[in-house]
């Protein structure tokens, strides 16, 4: 793939002017490129999410297209099988389904069908612009017969209608006078997942999950719907889509149908330079959202409602909403070009992939590939959810919401691990654990801290107590329970409080005794839920009366919490001066990498798992990340001391892990470290770096990247006094770099050079804050200049 960097307009001079570093441009067409590409020009609104597949499809000689088109939530149930089962396990799987493709347009000129591989490509271009949220195409094409056409397409998925999508195709004859057609289709069978060895791919499902019941066509033939129902979970489905026709002496569409593809044709003739423009509208509903009568009456609005504004008026209103959300979001880097690009590609992929309704989440893979089946993990409270909290809180919250609306879900799965309280999934979609290996899945019971750490983190943002006391906090106390009821006061240890059998974030050390990152994460929760309780209790007595009577509480509970917290067990190593990851990872052997083959990562793809739990070796950021997380509670010389033993047997095979080893590398001086792992994070899609991007966009990289700018080179934390804090360093090869956060309701612009930082307040009342340790008061009318030898 071609990333130019260099700024032009198009020579016809009707095509728009594209900064590259708002747009991610592919010249030519590399086929070896083809399934990556697909995911890096995916669009989304947080619902919809369509791969970037090209509208006539594709089957070149190194591989075809992964067709892809998805609605977040929506999912069908597939058996687990087991061939040695035991008590507790999942039985069934929730995977997210690949539903009908709507997008598809063919073009044939004077009979002959336009493709990439047929006749001659003299011009091939693709655009994904993110200040107007649309992917562009122009191709100059030739046919076998010599007829030459111009084809430009506009493509985008509402971020104002969450049903909703569109696409305007133009075609130029250029050459010659003639007839062209038009088939506009919907593909009722999508394919599943071909199945992988790599658990990082989706499972093979072994039959259809997509069963048509039903279809139709409106009277003028311009609009034509399709009903599915999951084979399994019985949810309706109803894909419609609708045209608006500009052509010369166009004649009236006809049905069409061929090797199970249904839609219209339209067949029309063109003077030599004269154009003909086709813009089909497509909408997805489902019974997860709707009363199933109600499904194609709701379609058949918004299609209308869609074809009387046109493209171009949604086309305005995608451009407003993203003016709106780079006025929150935007990163500012003024001289690393590269970066820039990446930054912002990376924040504009978590708004096309973030569900924004309460009853949705965001995938690993968000809403542009099959990898992870679509599930929702950890990732979203320790990477997403900071971006939104800080940016767009109104998202943060529904993603909060969410968790809430599980909570039913993760009690049941408590009382099937034996377990007080709630123990949330590690991996779902409607809430049920659909993790089938437990030692990486359910053993990872440090999904509730950290749901509880991003629930304080949002809190402590926006000051949004209204949510912590009538939803947050009945999370935060069911968890607590949860802990308090799985750890034991260990006479071993001298008493200390002690929780045996987890795993932490390092998958390649799983089913250990006291998790470092677990149990200080457990520590900070339970201090949290005892703060809530009195807080509840000073402030919102009603609410805390009320969550009490609801779900059983007693005061004695909140002093087992305090309790718990003051005595948990965090192993250390004194003759290292560190701590350790658990406690026995310092006993084991180091891993080999000297002697470990390049290709031979990552390791899971190549050793046992028992091969690799035997080892000192990490596969992603464990103590690191509460370094970073819980930076309070380790002086200066910890921090350096346990990041200089961990970092080097970090493989880093996961794409959470470079981003943190970013932040706490640009935290204690490692600068060309920093950068080094910020660069692998930001570009970790756009780049290929795990080489497995053809599945699916990596969201936890993506928010990483932000993570790195703000809380790595903008030094920002916030700890339980609620002050936002900085404490900058600025990357050599950067000019400056500028972001904004949002705080209680404040809008914060902080700007950062090499000279010189500058607070200042885009909206909102003043606001207090620290830098490099001094506090300062940021005014609306005056903002705060200091210079770099301040910190």
């Amino acid at each position: 793939m071609n990333m130019s960097l260099n700024t032009e307009i198009y020579a016809s001079g009707q095509e728009p002017l594209y900064r590259d570093e708002w747009c991610i441009r592919e010249t030519g067409h590399q086929e070896e490129d083809h399934q990556k590409n697909e995911s890096l020009f995916a669009l989304g609104n947080g619902y919809i999410g369509m791969r970037g597949n090209l509208e006539e499809g594709y089957h070149g000689a190194s591989g075809s297209s992964v067709i892809g088109n998805y609605l977040n939530g929506f999912y069908d149930t597939e058996p687990i099988v087991y061939p040695e089962g035991a008590y507790g396990y999942p039985d069934q799987n929730h995977a997210m389904l690949n539903v009908p493709d709507a997008k598809a347009i063919l073009l044939l000129v004077e009979g002959e069908l336009f493709h990439l591989h047929t006749g001659m490509v003299l011009k091939s271009e693709r655009i994904l612009d993110m200040q107007s949220g649309m992917l562009y195409r122009h191709v100059k094409w030739e046919s076998p017969a010599g007829h030459q056409v111009r084809i430009t397409t506009r493509r985008l998925v509402s971020l104002e209608h969450k049903h909703l999508a569109a696409v305007e195709y133009e075609v130029t004859a250029l050459n010659f006078s003639g007839g062209l057609s038009w088939i506009s289709l919907m593909n009722p069978v999508a394919a599943g997942p071909e199945g992988s060895s790599d658990p990082r791919v989706g499972a093979r499902r072994s039959e259809p999950s997509l069963l048509l019941e039903d279809s139709g066509f409106r009277e003028d033939g311009l609009m034509y719907w399709m009903r599915h129902r999951t084979r399994r979970t019985r949810f309706a489905l109803v894909t419609a889509m609708s045209h608006s026709l500009e052509v010369p002496g166009g004649e009236a569409p006809v049905q069409y149908s061929d090797a199970g593809q249904l839609g219209i044709r339209l067949d029309f003739r063109l003077e030599a330079g004269q154009s003909g423009k086709l813009t089909k509208f497509i909408a997805y509903h489902t019974s997860r959202d709707y009363p199933e009568e109600e499904l194609l009456k709701l379609s058949r609005e918004i299609l209308e409602s869609a074809g009387h504004g046109g493209f171009g008026s949604l086309a305005g209103e995608q451009r407003q909403a993203l003016d709106y959300f780079w006025g929150k979001a935007d990163i500012e880097i003024v001289g690393d070009p590269e970066m820039q690009q990446g930054v912002r590609f990376n924040a504009f992929g978590l708004l096309q992939s973030t569900g924004r309704d309460g009853m949705t989440n965001i995938a690993a893979k968000g809403l542009t590939g099959e990898g992870y089946e679509g599930h929702y993990f950890w990732d979203t409270e320790m990477y997403t959810l900071p971006f939104f909290t800080y940016t767009l809180p109104e998202i943060g919250r529904k993603l909060l919401e969410f968790r809430y609306r599980t909570l039913d879900k993760a009690r049941e799965r408590a009382a099937v691990m034996s377990q007080r309280g709630a123990l949330y999934p590690w991996r779902t979609i409607a809430g049920e654990e659909n993790s089938a290996y437990f030692p990486a899945g359910t053993a990872q019971v440090h999904i509730n801290a950290d749901i509880c750490y991003g629930l304080q983190q949002y809190v402590l943002a926006t000051g949004d107590e209204t949510f912590l006391a009538e939803m947050g906090a009945e999370i935060l106390f069911e968890t607590s329970r949860f802990w308090v009821d799985l750890g034991h006061y260990n006479p071993a240890r001298g008493g200390a409080f002690c929780i045996d059998a987890v795993t932490g974030p390092d998958e390649y050390t799983a089913i250990v005794n006291n998790n470092a990152y677990t149990n200080l994460m457990v520590q900070e929760q339970l201090r949290f839920a005892c703060r809530t309780a009195e807080r509840l209790r000073s402030n919102y007595p009603d609410h805390y009366e009320r969550l009490k009577r609801k779900i059983g509480l007693l005061e004695s509970e909140i002093a087992d919490w305090k309790r718990a917290g003051e005595s948990m067990y965090v192993p250390k190593d004194e003759g290292l001066g560190i701590y350790a990851q658990d406690d026995t990872f310092l006993l084991k052997k180091k891993w080999d990498f000297e002697g470990t083959p390049e290709n031979n990562y990552p390791l899971l793809l190549h050793y046992h798992p028992l091969v690799i739990y035997r080892h000192q070796v990490l596969k992603q950021a464990d103590l690191v990340m509460a370094l970073f997380l819980l930076g309070d509670r380790f002086t200066m010389e910890e921090k350096v001391r346990n990041y200089r033993y961990y970092e080097p047997l970090t493989t880093h095979d996961s794409s959470l892990s470079p981003c943190i080893h970013s932040i706490v590398a640009s935290e204690i001086g490692e600068a060309e470290e920093a950068y080094r792992y910020f660069r692998r994070t930001v570009r970790m899609d756009l780049d290929d770096v795990n080489k497995n991007a053809k599945d699916g966009l990596h969201t936890a990289a993506m928010a990483g990247a932000w993570m790195a700018v703000v809380q790595g080179f903008g030094g920002m934390r916030m700890y339980g006094d609620g002050v936002l804090s900085f404490t900058p360093a600025l990357p050599a090869g950067w000019n400056s770099l500028r972001f904004r956060v949002a705080k209680e309701g404040r809008l914060l612009e902080v700007f950062i050079s090499h000279e010189e930082v500058a607070y200042s307040l885009v909206e909102g009342e003043a606001l207090r804050i620290r830098h490099g340790g001094q506090e300062v008061e940021v005014l609306p009318e005056r903002g705060v200049r200091l210079t770099r030898n301040a910190l």
